[in-house]
């Protein structure tokens, strides 16, 4: 899918009178007139799954975006990693380890079957799952006579994890690796595709639906739970329990025309992400997360962190932006730190409640006008300024004339009404 971005990208709902919507979204989908003519010519022709073709061609585009040799489409990522889960034999009481910084669903699937979660600490710098932890981990739980039944690497903010050691170690242990690349497809991790790694991979779409991808037979034993494990009889018959996964014509022909122009988006939210990485560099304990760190991100999310010494917490900072109609949020709160997950152990900790302490996500939805854009980075700019809450006397740092007067650059995005401009 790589080399479609040669062109500029232009949001399939943009015209030439386009103005803004006076809210920005932290990720809005781009959908306009061909995913609209998309999704009417699956209505005439039937939306049930088990006719047309609309399913099976998009499974097809998936195995070619992520490199693997089959696919079955689901209802929700959600659905993928808890097929997944089921695929590789997970069920009561065995023992899941997953990282401590990842989407809740990868912890509720787990649990939705009855599995106990360990979980592991990030990597400080990516927030992805740190190889060095899950080894430790693995063979700590291998000599206690606890060998898990799985293991759950998420690719987070849309860039893979160390997948050249957290395989390696995995198979070293001979434990089955489920790879969440549920907001990564399209990014790669030394020349790999993300949904290419371990035994399974989940992955989803902005605009609703899932799949689970990988080698054949696993994908076809998948596919069997996903049609409500029926036996090939023609009446109802069913030697275990399935489920109604399958995903409809409708949403697959809205994420097929959004997989044809995976090129042309990750293109437009990594210049996104660029344009912010232009302007954060300029302040001091305020940095990027680098989306490329041993290979390539698509840039889902583009993640600032600040330094808590320096500048104002995730939520004042979001608080403050939300007044200005521009949704941000921190990072996740940390696995080991959620009541609704309970782990049965934890390895390390502190690198993720870090990133949750300091992070925070920008809007970086690939429909984000470049006008938008200014009005995200000069309102961020602003939140900076708001005073942070002392951790100690020495700490505390004027930031008003530290941004005011020491930076022109800074200034100008300040002083940028175009930008701060509302919608009419």
């Amino acid at each position: 899918m790589a080399g479609i971005e040669k062109e500029p990208y232009v949001p399939e709902h943009a015209s030439d009178d386009y103005v803004a919507l006076d809210r920005i979204h932290l990720a809005a989908p781009d959908v306009g007139p061909v995913e609209r003519e998309a999704l009417l010519a699956a209505f005439e022709t039937n939306w049930d799954p088990s006719h047309g073709s609309v399913v099976p061609d998009l499974e097809d585009a998936l195995c070619a975006a992520t490199g693997t040799a089959s696919a079955i489409t689901t209802t929700s990522g959600t659905a993928a990693l808890q097929l997944g889960l089921l695929t590789l034999g997970v069920g009561p009481g065995d023992i899941v380890v997953i990282p401590s910084l990842i989407a809740t669903a990868s912890a509720n699937v787990a649990r939705y079957l009855g599995a106990r979660l360990v979980v592991v600490d990030c990597e400080p710098e990516t927030g992805n799952l740190d190889p060095n932890l899950l080894d430790i981990a693995l063979r700590g739980l291998i000599n206690g006579d606890q060998r898990p039944a799985a293991v759950i690497a998420s690719d987070l903010y849309g860039s893979c994890a160390d997948y050249s050691r957290i395989e390696t170690i995995c198979k070293h242990y001979r434990i089955p690796l489920l790879e969440d690349a549920t907001g990564a497809i399209g990014a790669s991790h030394n020349g790999r595709l993300a949904g290419s790694f371990g035994s399974l991979a989940a992955v989803s779409f902005a605009t609703g639906g899932g799949a689970l991808v990988g080698r054949r037979h696993p994908i076809g034993r998948a596919r069997d739970l996903a049609e409500n494990a029926r036996e090939a009889v023609l009446h109802f018959d069913h030697d275990e329990a399935g489920h109604s996964y399958g995903l409809s014509n409708l949403l697959a022909a809205i994420a097929s025309k959004q997989l044809e122009r995976l090129g042309q988006v990750m293109g437009r939210t990594r210049a996104i992400n660029t344009r912010y990485r232009e302007v954060v560099t300029l302040i001091p304990g305020v940095s990027l997360i680098d989306i490329d760190h041993d290979g390539r991100g698509n840039s889902t999310f583009s993640v600032v962190e600040v330094d808590q010494a320096l500048h104002p917490s995730p939520e004042t900072i979001c608080e403050r932006m939300d007044a200005d109609d521009i949704e941000a949020r921190p990072t996740w709160k940390p696995m080991h730190l959620q009541p609704s997950s309970p782990s049965d152990r934890a390895i390390g900790g502190a690198a993720a409640e870090g990133h949750f302490t300091r992070a925070v996500c920008l809007p970086n939805g690939p429909g984000l006008s470049d006008a938008d854009q200014e009005r995200v980075i000069s309102s961020f700019l602003s939140a900076l300024a708001t005073r942070p809450e002392p951790l100690a006397a020495a700490a505390v740092i004027d930031l008003d004339p530290e941004i005011d007067v020491r930076n022109e650059r800074l200034l100008q995005h300040l002083d940028n009404r175009a930008a701060t401009q509302r919608a009419a």
